[in-house]
């Protein structure tokens, strides 16, 4: 090998690795962001249908639901999932004969656009619908 061959990368050549890694990224990463708010949306959605199941257990015992997430097993009211994505707390209405439970979007999960409150009722009624899917 005399002197005039020299090997490696030009600045020209590396700028354009850098650019097709960026390019590469910033097509990644919404997806990625859409995936984790998605699965996060999950775990609200098995923390409403298990508070259901247990607003139900209440129903059975006393003939009236509850507002109160401790005395539907969760330890605060409102009830703050795992992750702390998620802020669940309940309504009831027609003397206690119905109930909706509302899992509210908190922190970055608040960016989850239309899924920012999920809700079930006694009925099994999920809402938004498009949030369930």
């Amino acid at each position: 090998m005399s002197i005039s061959e020299k090997t490696g990368f030009t600045l020209i050549e590396l700028l354009i690795a850098v650019a097709i890694v960026g390019i590469l990224a910033a097509i990644a990463y919404p997806s990625y962001t859409s995936f984790v708010q998605d699965s996060n949306r999950t775990e609200a959605q098995r923390e409403l249908l298990r508070l259901a199941n247990r607003q139900e257990q209440v129903f059975i015992d006393r003939r009236s639901y509850t507002t109160d997430m401790t005395a539907i097993g969760a330890n605060a009211d409102p009830f703050i999932t795992d992750s702390g994505n998620y802020s669940i707390d309940g309504t009831i209405a027609n003397g206690g004969a119905t109930f909706i439970l509302t899992a509210t979007a908190q922190g970055a999960q608040a960016n989850d656009t239309g899924c920012t409150a999920l809700t079930i009722n006694e009925a099994g009624q999920q809402g938004p619908v498009t949030c369930w899917e």
